[in-house]
Order: structure tokens, then C-alpha cells, then sequence
């Protein structure tokens, strides 16, 4: 509904928009305001709805919204007086006595604790007792504050009604007396309905005859159970009334007019299939109007599915299925049926008792295959068959039910009522007033319960055959309301009670899958690969494919006869099937290809179901074994790039560590080699200087000795190389001699002379060397820091061995001049 007050809207008007929208909240708003005065908690559901619904969404030649109108079934009023047990009232009596402030309290006298026959298990609390909330509905459909509170003001007077209780009369000419606190109800249900008290109580306890043609009037005092029926009977009448006159406040406030609409959409709410351990009239009528809609259900589905083979070009017709045609006869057949039987009963105006009905139906309706009996039962009933599973019917009561009598006298109380609400349901009307006294011989005949719910049946199939119906099926998976939760018999008895077992059963009788072409070649288009290539040839292009590039009528060729490909593949399945081990599939399963369909059966689907899987797990193995190759092929690759870009950069680091440490011994080299030139040219001319000056400024005597020419050149040798000369003298052994004599004179760099004027001290029979201090001759030069003989700049250590200073030299234990 809310999707079609969308849809329906003109996109230009926005007046057609908000005509839509107040049309649908005041819809949706009826909604609360009819479960709580028409639903009821049962043993089965929460919020069972105890009334049928059709509302009509009225729409004007442009398909928009204009209007709707709400249309009610056979409310079941008796549960307002009468409830079985672990069953509870109607829930707007729960929701005034729960909701209610203290000061409505007060108003409707309703303390807080207070109990009531009629409101049975007030203990349990269900999230349909929600009182504002249908406080608000009601508002928005019209319901102002002040007839919201005279309407709960006539409520709470019925409550105070069923406590009214009467107990047996001693003497029949004496009425029955009020029992306990009944006084005290009877006086608050007089003051709350606004009627006199004791015409009230005298008009439950005595009952008004008329008879003989002169309409004398008696007065007779009625029986406790009398009292009772008639006390019930005016909360029936009251409740009934109110709800009319609820839903025409309803319609008042949606219907649009006449004139201003052509066509509806219809939304069918009724109640579903019941089957309780105590079944009477309500549960008949329920069952019954339940089966004439799965009639009508079973002959549309028969209907369109005949139509779509007739449009494909199938010629083929049903099997025999389940018809309830023989369960509607029993019912409401002709001449003789159950309705007719129990309106007969209620012509007759006698006594009638249930084993008597019993009787009556068992003998005149015995041929019939739908009825059966419960011999194990001890109350009088008979068993209907229904299409959904066989119902005990109780006969007690069923007679009383269908009459449903008001006495005249109580619609002349209530019409005496001051009461705002109850004038409006009951108004005097003098017309009326004539109806209601005819005189014998003109006495219309009395319109039973039955006769009037069928006649509004009739009236809602003749809507229903006019219409194109779709069906919806709710199923509730768990009586408790929880969430993922489904009880396997509660399921199963509702999809029986729906009629969807039927539907199954007369769908597998035919073909019950449907598939268009386009989306069959889409789907197995795969199984090609498992026949021979034809001359389209299973790599034949797809007809999805060049689609912008080929015409329509060259596409449609392509996709029959890609089909036909399809189809000739399966003979080939069917027997390979057979040679699996499964020879229930080597017969061909019936397959008709229709003009724009498929039509298959479940096994025949399963087949090619089962046949594309294999192909997918071929093509899928494939697949994963040429992945498999590309990824071990890209392995390999990526391994021996590795392995090259490895080998370089090695080579690459092993070349750089190679170039560092050249350059690094080639800096040390040069480095060094700088050093030790250095350090020789550094020496080289410390020696120079002192050779150059004892040459030139020491003259020679004339008879002084003369080095020959060899040592000469020994002596030149030695200058240069004095630190070896040095080492060589210190060494123990090595030269000896003269050449020892000049080694040291050329390390001390004394003049060239006499080499006897030098004495030298030794210290004899001493092993070792000793240390002798030889004054220097000449200049001497001192290098500190770049000095060329090692340990110069070190001071002396007591070290024996150690060599210190530039001056001193360590020599044997011997002079010069003994050398």
C-alpha cells in the first residue's frame, strides 16, 4: 500500500501527492484502531484476527490514488462474552485497563487490581496492549478526545455487565436474584451505559412474549441461563454495533466519491484455516470461507496455467487432482447441507437439542465423502474433511449461535439510553418500531448468521472473479515469537492449512519449471561441449554476442538454434545417466520448448543441473590446471632473474670492495712512500751538512793518515746509509776492524782524523755493552719531532736495552783505539 500511494502519485501534481499520502496514513492508521477492536490472542497467535478485511484502493482513469474503503467480515462478537480457555478478549479491553490514567480510572471505574469475568488472563502482557497508540489512530482518523472517552466510557460499562451474575430462583413465577456484588455492577454498567437501573435489571430477568392474534403481551420470569444469554446478548449487540460503526467512521474519512474513481486494487485480509479442540458456528463460517477461497485459488491457478500452455502452443491438460467441490457441498450445497440443516432448525422455533442435530446431519448427509464422525467423542458433533484436515464440530450451541436473537426489549433499553455514543448506534426510528412488531401472518423470516455471511461471501467472490488476483501466504515458523527458529509440524500444518501442498501437488502434475528461451541458452549453453560439433558448432557464437551488429530476426535465428543444439543434447544425457547406475533417468523426461518458453520437469531440471556442473568442473579443472602451468612457468622466470640479478649485484659489490681497498692501499702506498722519502730527505741532509763542513773546514795534516780510494767509497756508503751503520754497531757481531771504526765514526760524524785522539772507555771483563758518551764534535743538529732515529723523542727507561737520547751509543766493552 505504501508502495502503490508512491507509485500512484502524480510526478507533476503535488496535490495528487498529498491525496495519496493523507489517503494512506489514514489507511495505515484504521489498521491499529481495527486489531484492537477486532483481533484477539488465541491459543495459536498473538494478534489472530477474529474478523475479515477487504479494503479497496480506489484509483481515477489516470491510476492515481483518490480513495479507499474498508469492507468487514463476521466479527466473531461471542469472544466478548465468551472465551475459551488460555484465550484472552479483545485487546482494546487490555489496553483501557492497562493504559488508562488514574483519573480515566476513575471516570470509568476502574481501579487498578479490579477483575473481570470478561477479561480473562489479564496478567499477560503482549506488545499489541498498546494504548496510546491506538488513542492516536483513532485522533487521526477523525476520533476527537471526547468520543474517544465515551467510546471506552461504553467499554468499561460491558465489563461491568459480565459481572452482573444471577442465581437460581426457587419458585419459577419468581425472577432469578443478583448473587454477591452483582448489585454493585449492575449499578456501575447502568451509570457508565446510561441506562435507568432497574428497567436494566428487569429486562435481563424477565422476558417479553407476544402471541395470539390480538399480540397479547406475557411476562415471563426467565432462568438463570436465560439471564445470562440475555445479558450476553446485549454486550454482543453493543460491541457489534460499535465496531460497524467504527469502520464507517473509517470509510467516511477515505471513500472518495463515486463518481471520481473507475478501477481499485483490492487487499484481501482474512482470517486463515482453525482447527481448535472446541469448534462451533465461528470456526464453521471461517473454514467455510477458507474453502470457497481455495476453490477460487485452485481454479485461477488451474485457469492460468491452462492459458500459458494454450499461448506457448502446448497441447496438454491435467491430471486429476484434489477438488474441494464435494467439501462445499456438504456445506452449502442443494437441497440439503449442513447451513441449509441448521437454518432449518432455527425456522422451526423448537426445542433443539445437539445430539438431535447430530442425528439430523449424519442421516440426511451420510453419502457424502467429506463427512466423517468421531465415534470416541463424548459431546455430540460431526467431522468435516476439509482440504486442509478433517474438523470436529461441536452441534452444542450451533442452533442458538446461528439464530443470534435480540429480543425487542432490549434494543427498546438501549435505545433509552442517554448515553451520546449509544444514541448514534441505536437510534429510535419509528419505522423500525413497526418492523419490529408484524403481525403473525406477515412475519418475515429470520436472516440467520450463516445466511448472512454467505450472502457477503458471494458478494466478495463476484469482486474477486472480476479482479486479477495474486496470493500471499504468511507463515509463522514458531508459536513463541522467536527468531531463527522453525518447528517442522507448526510449518507444515500451516503450509496444509494454505492449500500449498495442493498447489504443489497440481504443479508437479504439470510442468512446473519455466524457463525463456534467452535465459535457457544462457544457462546451458555449456552442455555443447558434450555432443559432436554440428554445423553451428559448439564454438557457434553466443546470442549475446554482436547484438548492436545483427538484427533482430538474424538474433531470434541465432537463439533457436543455439536452442535446438541444447535440446538435441538430451537424448545423450539421458542415456549417459543410464549408464551411471540410474536407470530411472535413461527414460526421456518430458520436455516441450514453447514459443517463448521452456517447460521442463523437477527430474528433468535436476539432469541438466547435474550435467552443467560437470561441464563447469571440467572447464573449472582446466582452467586451474593451465593457471597452474602459467604460474609455475612464471615461477621459473622469476627464479632465474632472481638468481641473474643476484650474481651481478655480488659481482658488482665484490668490484666495488676491490676498488675500495685499492684506493685505499694505493693512498697508504703513496702516503707512505711520501713519508719515507721525507724522512730520508730529512737525514739525508742532517748527514750532508755535517759531511759538507768537516770536509771543508778541517784541513788535513801533512802527515795524516789517508783512506785509500775503497774506503772512500765504504765511508760515502755509510753516510748515506747511517742507520744501518748504527744498527751494525750495536749488533754483536757483524764487522769488525777498521770498517767497524769508520761505521761508528761516521754515525758520531767526528772530523777525519787521528782516529787514537778519541779515548774510549771500556769497561773490561763486563759481558754486554755499555754506554759511553762521546763529545760531540762540531755542530749538532737536533730534530725533536721529525727526527730520522727512532725513539728520539722518548726518554730512557731503566731498561737495560732500552736506547734512548741522540748522543748516546751503545758499543762493545772495547775503545776505538784498541779496536
Amino acid at each position: 500500500m505504501k508502495f502503490y500511494a508512491v507509485v500512484a502519485a502524480s510526478p507533476t501534481s503535488q496535490e495528487s501527492h498529498k491525496i495519496a499520502e493523507r489517503i494512506e496514513q489514514r489507511i495505515l492508521n484504521s489498521n491499529p484502531v481495527m486489531e484492537a477492536f477486532g483481533n484477539a490472542c488465541t491459543l495459536r497467535n498473538n494478534n489472530s484476527s477474529r474478523f475479515g478485511k477487504f479494503i479497496q484502493l480506489q484509483l481515477n482513469r489516470a491510476q492515481q490514488m483518490t480513495g479507499a474503503a474498508v469492507q468487514t467480515y463476521l466479527l466473531e462478537k461471542t469472544r466478548v462474552a465468551c472465551q475459551a480457555s488460555s484465550e484472552r478478549n479483545f485487546h482494546i479491553f487490555y489496553q483501557i485497563c492497562k493504559g488508562a490514567s488514574m483519573d480515566e480510572r476513575l471516570q470509568w471505574h476502574l481501579p487498578e487490581g479490579a477483575a473481570f469475568f470478561w477479561l480473562p488472563n489479564p496478567e499477560r502482557t503482549l506488545e499489541e496492549d498498546c494504548f496510546e497508540v491506538t488513542r492516536e489512530a483513532m485522533l487521526h482518523l477523525g476520533i476527537d478526545t471526547p468520543a474517544q472517552n465515551n467510546i471506552f466510557q461504553v467499554l468499561a460499562g460491558l465489563l461491568h455487565l459480565g459481572n452482573i451474575r444471577f442465581a437460581h430462583s426457587e419458585d419459577e413465577a419468581q425472577p432469578c436474584h443478583l448473587t454477591g456484588d452483582a448489585k454493585c455492577s449492575l449499578r456501575t454498567s447502568a451509570l457508565l451505559l446510561q441506562l435507568p437501573e432497574d428497567p436494566l435489571l428487569e429486562t435481563l430477568q424477565i422476558r417479553t412474549i407476544r402471541a395470539g392474534r390480538q399480540q397479547q403481551v406475557f411476562r415471563k420470569p426467565c432462568s438463570r441461563a436465560e439471564c445470562d444469554t440475555r445479558r450476553d446478548c446485549v454486550a454482543k449487540l453493543v460491541y457489534a454495533r460499535l465496531f460497524d460503526w467504527l469502520v464507517s467512521v473509517i470509510n467516511s474519512s477515505i471513500c472518495a466519491d463515486p463518481a471520481s474513481w473507475t478501477t481499485f486494487i483490492g487487499l484481501l485480509d482474512v482470517y486463515g484455516f482453525e482447527s481448535f479442540p472446541n469448534n462451533s458456528l465461528e470456526q464453521l463460517c471461517i473454514n467455510y470461507a477458507n474453502e470457497k477461497l481455495q476453490q477460487h485459488f485452485v481454479a485461477h491457478y488451474l485457469r492460468a496455467q491452462q492459458e500459458e500452455y494454450a499461448i506457448e502452443g502446448l497441447e496438454w491438460s491435467f491430471v486429476n487432482y484434489q477438488d474441494n467441490q464435494t467439501c462445499l457441498d456438504l456445506i452449502e450445497g442443494s437441497p440439503i447441507s449442513i447451513c441449509s440443516l441448521i437454518n432449518e432448525e432455527c425456522r422451526l422455533n423448537r426445542p433443539s437439542s445437539a445430539a438431535q442435530l447430530q442425528t439430523r446431519i449424519e442421516s440426511a448427509l451420510a453419502g457424502s465423502p467429506s463427512l466423517g464422525h468421531n465415534k470416541l467423542s463424548r459431546e455430540p458433533s460431526f467431522v468435516v474433511l476439509h482440504y486442509a484436515g478433517p474438523v470436529q464440530y461441536h452441534t452444542a450451541g450451533l442452533v442458538e449461535k446461528n439464530k443470534d436473537p435480540v429480543p425487542p426489549e432490549l434494543t427498546r433499553l438501549l435505545q433509552q439510553s442517554q448515553d451520546p455514543l449509544l444514541k448514534v448506534l441505536f437510534p429510535t426510528d419509528p419505522e423500525e418500531k413497526a418492523q419490529e412488531e408484524p403481525s403473525g401472518q406477515s412475519r418475515a423470516p429470520v436472516l440467520t448468521v450463516v445466511s448472512k455471511f454467505k450472502a457477503s461471501l458471494e458478494q466478495l467472490l463476484q469482486v474477486l472473479h472480476c479482479t486479477t488476483p495474486h496470493y500471499i501466504r504468511c507463515i509463522k515458523p514458531n508459536s513463541q515469537g522467536q527468531a531463527h527458529s522453525f518447528l517442522q509440524e507448526e510449518v507444515l500444518s500451516q503450509l496444509e492449512a494454505c492449500g500449498l501442498v495442493e498447489t504443489i501437488h497440481i504443479s508437479a502434475a504439470g510442468f512446473p519449471i519455466r524457463i525463456p528461451h534467452r535465459n535457457f541458452v544462457e544457462r546451458y549453453e555449456v552442455l555443447r561441449r558434450l555432443c559432436a560439433r554440428t554445423s553451428s558448432g559448439p564454438h557457434s557464437p553466443s546470442p549475446a554476442e554482436g547484438h548492436s551488429e545483427r538484427s533482430p530476426c538474424t538474433e531470434v535465428a541465432t537463439l533457436q538454434a543455439v536452442l535446438q543444439d541444447i535440446l538435441h543434447t538430451l537424448p545423450a544425457l539421458t542415456q549417459a545417466a543410464a549408464i551411471l547406475g540410474d536407470p530411472a533417468k535413461a527414460i526421456p523426461a518430458p520436455v516441450h520448448c514453447g514459443k517463448t518458453k521452456v517447460f521442463m520437469t523437477d527430474s528433468m531440471l535436476e539432469l541438466l543441473e547435474h550435467r552443467r556442473a560437470q561441464v563447469l568442473e571440467q572447464c573449472a579443472r582446466r582452467i586451474q590446471g593451465s593457471w597452474r602451468r602459467h604460474w609455475h612457468r612464471k615461477q621459473e622466470r622469476q627464479r632465474r632473474a632472481a638468481v641473474l640479478i643476484q650474481a651481478a649485484i655480488r659481482s658488482w659489490l665484490a668490484r666495488k670492495q676491490v676498488q675500495r681497498l685499492h684506493t685505499a692501499a694505493t693512498v697508504i702506498k703513496r702516503a707512505w712512500r711520501k713519508w719515507r722519502i721525507g724522512m730520508a730527505f730529512l737525514a739525508s741532509k742532517e748527514l750532508d751538512g755535517v759531511e759538507e763542513k768537516h770536509f771543508s773546514q778541517v784541513p788535513l795534516p801533512t802527515g795524516s793518515f789517508l783512506l785509500p780510494q775503497t774506503q772512500t767509497s765504504l765511508l760515502a756508503a755509510i753516510i748515506r746509509l747511517w742507520p744501518l751503520g748504527l744498527v751494525l754497531a750495536n749488533a754483536t757481531v757483524g764487522v769488525r776492524g777498521f770498517q767497524r771504526k769508520l761505521v761508528v765514526w761516521a754515525c758520531l760524524q767526528l772530523p777525519v782524523g787521528n782516529p787514537s785522539s778519541y779515548p774510549v772507555q771500556i769497561a773490561q771483563g763486563q759481558a754486554g755493552v755499555t754506554s759511553i758518551r762521546a763529545l760531540p764534535q762540531g755542530s749538532i743538529k737536533f730534530h725533536c719531532r721529525k727526527s730520522p732515529l727512532p725513539y728520539a723523542d722518548i726518554c730512557p727507561e731503566p731498561s737495560p736495552y732500552s736506547v734512548t737520547g741522540f748522543n748516546q751509543i751503545l758499543l762493545e766493552r772495547h775503545s776505538l783505539g784498541h779496536g
